[in-house]
């Protein structure tokens, strides 16, 4: 898939503010593709990556900064959703419960919603937060697949000892493994796969 065009569309708190076709936006019933994992787990920088355009996500230094649901339109035909990461919430326990309803809500009532990319720490082992979110996923039958991101921290030895842990420990609780999509926002290796990956599921 080639991006040929990339624009933010608009934030949103709650699912009600959403795109929506009852505000005569005939771009709201568009294909969605959501991005989310652990804050700081390089969400921005991934849809930055995809578009090929390094200033179209906003990426910040502090953990949990984004807390709206963000909009960007691509090729005008489909968005790319970066979501709230779940955990570290810099604005305190209170918020991180709401947006933790807000992303819920999203999942379960988002027609147009096509696939959940959930981002994993390819970096570091698997943490006990993303298998646990990966399980609520799985309850609710929300279609989803992994992209593990900073791959060109490790060495090869080990990012393959993290892919494998991240198997094992996902094994026991997935009716069947996901597609994993390991990603290089520095070589850029993996983009086609990904970007190809959500054409095939456009249909």
């Amino acid at each position: 898939m080639i991006v040929r065009k990339a624009v933010f569309v608009k934030s949103a708190s709650k699912l009600e503010e959403c795109p929506s076709l009852k505000d005569g936006n005939p771009q709201a019933g568009f294909p969605e593709f959501a991005m989310i994992g652990r804050s700081n787990v390089g969400k921005s920088s991934l849809i930055n990556t995809l578009t090929n355009n390094g200033s179209l996500s906003k990426i910040s230094t502090r953990p949990g900064k984004t807390q709206l649901i963000n909009f960007f339109l691509i090729n005008d035909e489909r968005y790319l959703v970066d979501l709230p990461g779940y955990g570290y919430a810099s604005s305190g326990a209170k918020d991180r419960g709401y947006w933790i309803d807000a992303t819920h809500d999203y999942f379960i009532g988002r027609k147009n919603l096509k696939r959940v990319f959930v981002l994993i720490d390819g970096s570091i082992p698997t943490q006990r937060i993303d298998v646990d979110f990966i399980s609520s996923l799985e309850d609710e039958h929300i279609p989803y697949s992994l992209v593990m991101t900073k791959t060109d921290k490790p060495n090869q030895k080990n990012f393959n000892a993290h892919l494998h842990s991240l198997k094992a420990v996902l094994e026991p609780i997935v009716s069947y493994m996901p597609k994993i999509f390991p990603i290089s926002n520095v070589s850029k290796k993996g983009r086609e796969e990904l970007l190809n990956y959500i054409q095939d599921l456009m249909g």
